[in-house]
């Protein structure tokens, strides 16, 4: 069996006790000889910045390009909000991500049958929910240049949205690729009405679909007409292929399909780096409270097996030992329609047992 080296970026706000619960499968999987994994630990966002003075410290980069794969908690917190851009601890996953060039966004929307009663929308609209959201990680507005203030009685603040032709090429490509392992269907999502930056996307994926991929169905939709369809009729789609801001607003409005956000996971990859992390926030409301949702960070955990080692079984066994939890009535309380709930810990623990029964 492979051995693999990990680095495990906690962050802020409820991403040490979702971190926790994620480190307790992996000790779990390794006493139980189905993975052999090591991990360090670094810091990343408002912790990085009170222990380094900088959201992304230089140590932290060097442990990220040693490892074989990153698992990261949420980055975010009020004390630093008021700290100049590029002291925000959210400019250090922008950092993590442009550094490792993680232009791939990977985001799964699935319900477990258990949790159709979570989700605001009919149960017959959600039955076999299956959608892969491939979000550009590494471009647009996020990362246009230039970006700023100017002015002082009128202040105003701008920011680039803009995408190369190459850009576009190499998620599409991805996207794809992965269409024809799945139902060879893409809804490619836009702005290409109004802004240059969507014109040049929605012409290179036409371009490239083609050139090399006439056998994927692809159509193309406004970014605003996407949001109202994936809450009017969700299972029309199968991959949504988009830029990095709106995979960023669509994905999250996508987890409430399944009945919280605290439900799903998330990789960002490039051709040699790959890192995994739940889609919610840092939730500073509720840290330390023990009560926010660790299973999309255990689900992120069951990515890595997938991805980065090839290991699908236990990825399987994960989500599999997940849904028996959940059928069983174990809910935290995000998920749950009473006052009977369980705490973070609970969850990891209940989820550990089925693993060890499941194997």
């Amino acid at each position: 069996m492979n051995k693999y080296k990990i680095l495990l970026l906690p962050g802020d706000g409820v991403g040490p006790e979702i971190m926790k619960e994620a480190v307790k499968v992996i000790d779990t999987l390794n006493s139980i000889d189905k993975s052999h994994i090591s991990y360090s630990y670094g810091d990343i966002g408002g912790i990085a910045i009170d222990n380094s003075g900088v959201p992304f410290p230089e140590n932290t980069s060097i442990q990220c390009r040693d490892s074989d794969a990153i698992l990261l908690g949420a980055v975010g917190t009020k004390k630093h909000d008021k700290n100049e851009n590029t002291l925000k601890p959210e400019t250090g996953l922008l950092q993590l991500r442009k550094s490792l060039d993680l232009f791939i966004n990977i985001r799964p929307i699935f319900i477990f049958d258990s949790l159709i009663h979570s989700s605001s929308l009919k149960s017959d609209l959600l039955d076999n929910l299956d959608i892969v959201i491939v979000r550009e990680l590494v471009g647009d507005v996020y990362f246009g240049e230039p970006r700023g203030f100017t002015g002082s009685e009128n202040k105003i603040g701008f920011n680039t949205m803009k995408y190369s032709m190459d850009e576009v090429n190499r998620i599409a490509d991805y996207a794809f690729k992965l269409a024809q392992k799945r139902k060879n269907k893409i809804t490619s999502v836009d702005k290409a009405n109004v802004l240059e930056a969507s014109q040049v996307w929605r012409e290179t994926v036409s371009e490239l679909h083609k050139n090399n991929y006439e056998n994927v169905d692809l159509s193309h939709m406004y970014v605003d007409n996407a949001a109202m369809q994936l809450v009017k009729d969700p299972r029309q789609f199968d991959i949504i292929l988009t830029g990095n801001l709106f995979g960023d607003i669509l994905s999250d409005e996508a987890s409430m399909l399944t009945g919280s956000i605290g439900m799903l996971p998330s990789a960002s990859l490039s051709d040699n780096n790959a890192v995994y992390e739940p889609i919610h926030g840092s939730a500073p409301d509720i840290a330390n409270k023990g009560v926010v949702n660790p299973i999309a960070m255990i689900l992120s955990l069951g990515m890595m097996f997938e991805y980065s080692f090839n290991n699908k079984d236990i990825s399987s066994l994960i989500k599999k030992s997940i849904g028996n939890v959940l059928k069983a009535g174990i809910y935290t309380q995000d998920i749950s329609d009473s006052e009977n709930f369980v705490s973070t810990s609970d969850m990891g623990d209940a989820i550990i047992k089925e693993i060890k029964q499941n194997v």
